[in-house]
């Protein structure tokens, strides 16, 4: 296991901490009301979880047993003696005491799977606003696809996209990608239409779908409401019989439980809504009768929700192939959604997460998703956490998790205050940690930790031994790039802070203002305090010139992975996200330029030319995968 640990406060049996520290270092005591609730929330876990709960070990690692039969994922049985063999196979196995009590055994080689030496350059894309002339009002995965050929024509080793899961099938269509119905499962929305087997045979209503691309902004509604019809139509044409409808049935059968899961929510979901709390009661038990009796009474509508997700696989690996594509993970789920719905015993009721006060938030923030109870998720083997990781890492080839130091502490903001009354929650991370770790080895994925804000000591330390990649920002760090760790991916904003353009010129000042997000004072003394992190930049410089100098910083970190984002590159001013900017259209700002004219864009091969020149005299080759899974 991981030697160094987090530095913690006190910290209760229920895993919650009685004080934390901002980012000054001055610390806050809990309200003991807050404690309370939180207390009563967790419950307390039966005696022999101890027991039960899940080992999590490596190869040579002692055990907390003395003698046990191993059931392993091959198949074989091996015995084991107070401690792993340094052959022992990794994976997820079944070990049994001569008492008769069993319990899950995970092993981790520890550390993630990255080649040995290898660096990159990439683009970071908001795939819903890469729009291009074949598009249906929304970046899909035929944009990706050709992202994709573009990045390797430039010699990019990766492309980095937001979370593409699935929300509810329902009209007021989630637009923020960090609130998913589920982080299992892909979302319909993304799927190139015309690329989808038998869209040939109907009628695609091809011009209605492209002139969705003529709004200024990105309508989720219309456009679902566009490609479901027409999915629905592909799906209904489909012969029953043949190669190709053996073949999605295989594939289903092999994704198991979880997916009928998905599919039968999403049928619920159709008709009684995306929320599950507001259902009929005897539907609000995943394995009750009455649902088993729905899905079997509606098995062509459950059909048609995992032959989506079919389709999705098929398109997302034709649009990944030869290229890592970094997919990210958000740190939850909505609370009505499917994964909560499957997994509401092990997620905590009436609490959200979030983040305390801060410098950049003196309210807090919470961010709308119910948190695991930790030791329910032990009690589940973790398999809630496993599937998630699993999935988001499936055929693309790595992964980068949000607010990564989730995997360690949560700040928890209960129901009946804000989010200033909240603490913080302890989590096992070294047994998430070797999750982590486990299943980038079996995808060959590379994986990255987004450890910006306030990160407590030993988080950084526990990720390097790891081998998770941290996440530098320009606009954050004060050392000069070239003093940045090899051990991250270097970028110079995120999808919620200024870009360069919007910084340079002042217009995200300007609708900061708009907006209410602080003090006159405030908001130039931060725009001030950016501005100084892209160096000398002469001040009647153009945006271009401003981006093309703060990625010429950038290319001089000797990091693994040197991230662009298309924003910047296409002189985009408005940032995809404004955090507390509620009536603003978050999420929904397609980018200026299509698709079809990226490689010629004068901003898009500086940027480009500028970060293939940081990587010399390294390595520009892809860091290709060959166990995606």
């Amino acid at each position: 296991m991981t030697s160094t640990a987090p530095q913690q406060p006190t910290t209760d049996a229920w895993g919650i901490d009685a004080s934390w520290l901002d980012a000054l270092d001055e610390e806050h005591t809990v309200a003991e009301a807050t404690i309370a609730r939180l207390r009563q929330v967790i419950g307390t876990p039966p005696e022999d979880l101890v027991d039960r709960a899940p080992i999590v070990a490596r190869p040579g690692d002692a055990l907390e047993v003395d003698e046990a039969d191993v059931e392993c994922e091959d198949g074989q049985t091996r015995h084991v003696d107070g401690e792993l063999p340094e052959d022992f196979p990794l994976g997820y196995h079944r070990l049994r005491t001569p008492d008769g009590r069993e319990r899950r055994l995970i092993v981790s080689p520890g550390r993630c799977w990255l080649p040995e030496g290898w660096r990159g350059w990439g683009w970071a894309v908001q795939l819903y606003a890469t729009r291009g002339r074949g598009s249906w009002g929304i970046g899909d995965l035929g944009d990706l696809r050709a992202v994709r050929e573009l990045a390797q024509e430039q010699g990019a080793g990766f492309v980095l996209v937001n979370p593409l899961h699935a929300v509810a099938p329902t009209p007021g269509q989630e637009a923020s990608p960090y609130l998913p119905a589920t982080r299992r499962f892909r979302n319909p929305l993304y799927l190139r239409i015309a690329d989808v087997p038998g869209a040939d045979a109907v009628d695609v209503e091809d011009d209605a779908g492209r002139a969705l691309n003529d709004g200024e902004l990105i309508d989720r509604d219309a456009v679902w409401a566009l490609k479901r019809r027409v999915l629905q139509r592909v799906f209904d044409a489909r012969p029953g019989s043949g190669e190709d409808e053996q073949a999605f049935r295989d594939w289903w059968w092999h994704q198991g439980q979880p997916l009928m899961d998905w599919a039968t929510w999403c049928a619920l979901a159709d008709q009684h809504g995306p929320d599950w709390h507001t259902w009929p009661r005897e539907l609000q038990d995943p394995r009750g009768a009455a649902v088993r009796d729905f899905a079997a009474a509606r098995e062509r509508e459950v059909a048609f929700h995992a032959w989506l997700q079919w389709q999705l696989d098929l398109q997302l690996r034709a649009a990944t192939e030869g290229i890592t594509v970094i997919q990210d993970l958000p740190i939850g789920v909505a609370g009505g959604g499917a994964d909560a719905w499957a997994w509401q015993d092990v997620l905590a009721p009436g609490v959200s997460v979030g983040a305390p006060p801060d410098a950049f938030n003196s309210q807090g923030q919470d961010w709308g998703s119910p948190p695991l109870v930790p030791w329910q998720l032990q009690a589940a083997d973790y398999e809630p956490f496993v599937q998630s990781i699993r999935a988001t890492m499936a055929g693309a080839g790595g992964l980068r998790v949000d607010h990564v130091m989730g995997l360690f502490r949560l700040w928890w903001v209960p129901s009946e205050g804000s989010a200033a009354d909240g603490a913080y929650v302890r989590y096992p991370y070294e047994d998430l940690l070797d999750i982590v770790a486990l299943e980038s080895h079996r995808a060959q994925a590379i994986v990255v930790g987004e450890d910006l804000g306030t990160v407590e000591a030993g988080v950084r330390e526990a990720m390097a031994e790891h081998g998770i990649l941290s996440y530098k920002l320009l606009w954050f760090e004060d050392d000069e790039p070239a003093h940045w760790p090899a051990e991250a991916m270097a970028a110079v904003t995120t999808h919620d802070l200024p870009t360069i353009p919007g910084l340079w010129t002042g217009s995200d000042l300007a609708e900061q203002r708009h907006h209410g997000l602080g003090t006159d004072e405030e908001l130039e003394r931060g725009r001030a305090s950016l501005l100084e992190h892209l160096g000398k930049v002469p001040k009647k410089a153009t945006p271009a010139k401003a981006v093309t100098a703060a990625y010429k910083r950038l290319a001089g970190a000797p990091c693994t992975l040197l991230s662009a984002t298309l924003d910047d590159a296409l002189a985009e001013e408005r940032r995809p996200n404004m955090p507390g900017a509620a009536d603003r259209p978050n999420w929904c700002l397609p980018l200026p330029v299509p698709t079809e004219e990226l490689a010629t864009h004068p901003g898009v091969q500086s940027v480009a030319q500028v970060l293939a020149n940081g990587l010399q005299p390294g390595k520009k080759r892809t860091a290709k995968t060959k166990g995606r899974s």
